[in-house]
């Protein structure tokens, strides 16, 4: 690809981007059917059929470049990919909320919370890998990248509990919250889809993340010789453009689980994808051969204390539900945005300085 002309590499890149948000949606649609179908449950029909789906493009990206030796994009991928994926949530309480109330304010949920706190203990196991020493290796496995996959794992099965019940006022649930029960946006694509047959929703999702893998691989590779052409880092890039248009899946997702109401569905979605991004680690190591996490340069773990702290921004409106919209947002998604520009800037310091 690196011979092809810039304007055809950009076509590409768009191209795979569009490819992308358009099976993003049927990965969304068909993952709430065959959720509902096969009676996978909460846990494994949201937080993790919900999150691999819309985070295939990371994975197909996270493979290519662990397997072409290219370590720099595949960390900055994953970790730029949290702290942008956050960033979602700012368009979805921008663009897809209505009426007075922000994001936050509708979705407050003590559920919520808990998984946005997955989400940061798994940045902290994340942190405390980069300092791990390289050789510490065997089979093909680091501790710190099996010890993210089990905290998921983990993290999960104590979310499928809570979900059943809390020991607090209201199953966990804010007063005055999203008025329709979680997961209406699962069960209204089960009832949009009664005619169609489990097998057929099945055929639709395979070839939906076919789609979204094959154009993932274009994604990357596109894009690192648009990054060399321009003179970008990896790190900056993967933190960036590359992390902005894997994200569709998830714009999408998050868009349609408003339109219907659920709130927390939209933002479980974001929590539970970034969640789930850190466990590619282990896939990254599997492939690579590498102990990949204490090959973290300054600029990722920097990335991976932005996204934690960016979390823990919206961790904060779940639990003080500011009522108030600003330039058309709540107060906290305000705070995320200029957060996340103030981390860029700095991104781009430190990157330059090294």
């Amino acid at each position: 690809m690196t011979s092809l002309a810039m304007p055809v590499v950009l076509l590409i890149f768009m191209l795979a981007a569009g490819a992308i948000w358009t099976a993003g949606i049927q990965l969304s649609n068909q993952t709430g059917v065959l959720a509902e179908r096969l009676r996978l449950g909460s846990a494994l029909g949201g937080l993790v059929l919900l999150a691999i789906a819309t985070n295939l493009p990371e994975i197909a990206i996270t493979a290519s470049a662990a397997l072409s030796g290219q370590i720099g994009i595949a960390v900055g991928n994953i970790l730029g990919g949290i702290a942008i994926q956050t960033l979602v949530l700012v368009v979805l309480d921008l663009v897809g909320v209505r009426g007075r109330r922000p994001l936050t304010y509708q979705a407050a949920s003590l559920v919520l919370v808990l998984e946005g706190a997955l989400v940061v203990a798994v940045l902290v196991v994340v942190i405390a890998g980069t300092q791990m020493p390289s050789g510490l290796i065997a089979l093909r496995v680091t501790p710190a990248a099996l010890l993210i996959a089990v905290l998921w794992v983990a993290g999960l099965l104590l979310l499928n509990r809570a979900r059943r019940g809390l020991p607090w006022h209201e199953q966990g649930e804010a007063p005055d919250n999203q008025g329709v029960p979680r997961g209406t946006s699962r069960t209204t694509a089960e009832q949009r889809a009664t005619g169609t047959s489990t097998a057929k929703a099945a055929a639709i999702f395979g070839a939906a993340a076919l789609i979204t893998l094959v154009a993932g691989v274009f994604l990357e590779r596109s894009g690192e010789v648009i990054a060399n052409q321009i003179g970008l880092t990896g790190v900056l890039f993967g933190a960036t453009v590359l992390a902005a248009a894997t994200a569709l899946p998830e714009i999408s997702t998050g868009l349609a689980s408003i339109r219907n109401g659920d709130y927390q569905l939209a933002v479980s979605d974001i929590f539970g994808g970034n969640a789930f991004l850190p466990v590619l680690f282990l896939l990254a190591t599997v492939l690579s051969g590498k102990s990949v996490l204490p090959q973290a340069h300054n600029t990722d773990i920097y990335l991976t204390a932005l996204g934690a702290l960016l979390t823990i921004v919206y961790l904060a409106g779940l639990l003080f539900r500011p009522a108030r919209r600003v330039i058309g947002m709540g107060i906290d998604s305000l705070v995320v945005l200029g957060l996340y520009v103030a981390g860029i800037a700095g991104l781009i310091a430190i990157a330059s300085s090294s």
